[in-house]
């Protein structure tokens, strides 16, 4: 799906919100339509993203009501929805117009973040099923950073095509580093941590810091991935800590899994 083609589509989805106005409240056409725009922001977007999460917290129903509530109230709740949704998706047609530069845009360039989502939340999944090799025969075994970082890379080679290893950062702080992996055409960079005894939680998080003030300066880097594999549960609180650095302001955007979690 190219951008011409997906604010075609998402305009589509727009023309259709007057016309569920002169239809019954919830009919089926509006529970096809909701699914359909659903699906398609997603394709767009990604899974786990503000896009489809703004979508999904429009509310079509009163939220507050009581047995003398008069029925109109609960028909303009219906069309305030829809008011809602149309304000919405011209949201993301404007953001599509006015920052997706590349006409010929790729899948990948859509879909990239949702394909690292999964690789970065099964990766556990696949290291606890290589190991179990018919008659014990040899298997990859994760031991370390470099082991988790050759897993990785073939799974990324499922979806990406210009998969870039231990490429050059710019100089900071005087000196130079290597990038675990560049996404070239995604302008995304992957970098790889697995935590172990001796590093403790604060110390982790500080290395993390570091690595996103780096990478800010990269000039193929519009989002940094820090995938921490932690298949001993070191880290009590995962989540805290991927929200506390996650963040997104100006071009430059940071996504933070820790996996797996709840060990």
């Amino acid at each position: 799906m190219n951008k011409q083609e997906a604010i075609e589509k998402l305009n589509r989805q727009v023309s259709q919100t007057d016309s569920l106005k002169q239809q019954e409240k919830f009919c089926p056409d509006f529970k096809k339509w909701h699914r359909d725009t659903q699906v398609l922001i997603e394709k767009i977007f990604g899974k786990d993203t503000r896009h489809i999460k703004d979508f999904n917290n429009i509310n079509y129903i009163l939220m507050s009501f009581s047995s003398s509530t008069p029925r109109d109230d609960y028909e303009r709740a219906y069309y305030r929805g829809l008011d809602n949704a149309k304000s919405i998706l011209a949201s993301l047609i404007q953001e599509i117009d006015e920052f997706f530069e590349d006409e010929s845009m790729t899948q990948n360039k859509l879909y990239g973040i949702s394909d690292i989502d999964i690789l970065c939340n099964r990766f556990h999944l696949v290291v606890r099923q290589i190991r179990e090799r018919y008659n014990d025969r040899d298997t990859l075994n994760v031991e370390d950073e470099y082991d988790v970082q050759d897993l990785f890379h073939a799974l990324l080679c499922l979806f990406f095509d210009d998969i870039r290893k231990e490429e050059w950062t710019p100089s900071y702080a005087g000196s130079c580093s290597r990038v675990d992996f560049l996404l070239k055409q995604e302008e995304t960079i992957i970098e790889i941590k697995k935590t172990r005894n001796g590093l403790s939680t604060k110390q982790l998080g500080e290395q993390l810091l570091v690595d996103i003030q780096k990478y800010q300066t990269h000039p193929s880097c519009k989002t940094l991935v820090c995938f921490v594999y932690d298949p001993d549960g070191r880290i009590a609180n995962p989540r805290g800590i991927e929200n506390d650095l996650n963040q997104e302001k100006d071009d430059f955007k940071v996504i933070v899994y820790i996996a797996p979690k709840g060990i």
